[in-house]
């Protein structure tokens, strides 16, 4: 309703003060009848919806008593241990996973890929604006997909030109992360709109094999000029997130699977047959 979406905003304006980024999770305070909304500076996302935390309230059995006790407080960073460095409120969400499925731009890296390689080649804010509305479900991201590329039309030298130039900004906290869920034995998945090109050499840097990365594919003609998209791939149009994750679960035989994300098209996997819990 109206008053939980607004309680929720403030809550959101407060916690995004903690920190320049943070994770937030919705956990239901026994003591005093009431969620608790709980910030931890992680690195996950960037941009703030309130779609994000009422997502949360219905993973967490949808505690809504007492609005009025919704407050931020900044989470402790007391180590699951002192080699993984991943602080509890990740643990709890993550320890009863098989696998977690991350977006990539502003949540496992600081940058929007897009709009970085839109900016490099001289179209940057007409790219940023397409970006927006794809994320907010504004338009179907196949027909901002299209769009973008055609403006930019990407050659294979300027995608090498623009990865020389601009090494990947990973997210602080994603490391350590990533090496508690290998050292869990948790599946760990890459799941974005932006580009093979792009993301495999960071998955590479990170120990993700490269059958664990579901990206789009910019393709090349024999010159190296830009000649469109792969359309077979998952996340070249809407709800491909939500397909992806489908597909793992039923190829892979996984049964609890958590989708890290900061966008509509993230929040989508959270369905039948996909994501278990998305955390944004």
């Amino acid at each position: 309703n109206k008053k939980l979406i607004s309680v929720v905003q403030h809550s959101i304006m407060r916690a995004s003060r903690v920190g320049s980024r943070a994770f937030v999770e919705f956990q239901p305070c026994q003591q005093h009848r009431a969620t608790v909304l709980r910030a931890t500076p992680l690195g996950f996302c960037r941009h703030w919806t309130y779609r994000t935390p009422i997502a949360l309230i219905r993973a967490h059995g949808g505690h809504r008593t007492s609005m009025q006790s919704i407050h931020v407080t900044p989470a402790q960073h007391t180590s699951v241990s002192a080699a993984s460095g991943v602080p509890p409120e990740v643990a709890t969400v993550f320890k009863t996973a098989d696998a977690i499925c991350f977006d990539v731009d502003s949540t496992f890296c600081e940058d929007e890929s897009i709009d970085e390689l839109a900016a490099f080649i001289g179209v940057g804010e007409a790219i940023a604006t397409m970006t927006a509305q794809a994320m907010g479900g504004v338009v179907t991201f196949q027909e901002s997909l299209a769009a973008r590329l055609g403006i930019m039309s990407p050659s294979a030298q300027i995608v090498e030109e623009f990865l020389s130039s601009h090494p990947p900004r990973i997210s602080p906290g994603i490391p350590e992360i990533i090496a508690y869920c290998q050292s869990q034995g948790i599946q760990v998945f890459l799941v974005s709109g932006g580009f093979h090109q792009i993301i495999d050499p960071i998955a590479a840097m990170l120990g993700i094999p490269s059958n664990h990365v579901f990206a789009n594919r910019i393709l090349y003609n024999a010159a190296g000029s830009y000649a469109g998209f792969d359309p077979t791939c998952f996340t070249s149009r809407s709800g491909g997130k939500r397909e992806a994750v489908q597909h793992l679960r039923a190829t892979r035989g996984l049964q609890r699977v958590v989708m890290v994300g900061d966008g509509a098209t993230d929040a989508e996997a959270k369905a039948p047959g996909g994501a278990d819990v998305f955390v944004g």
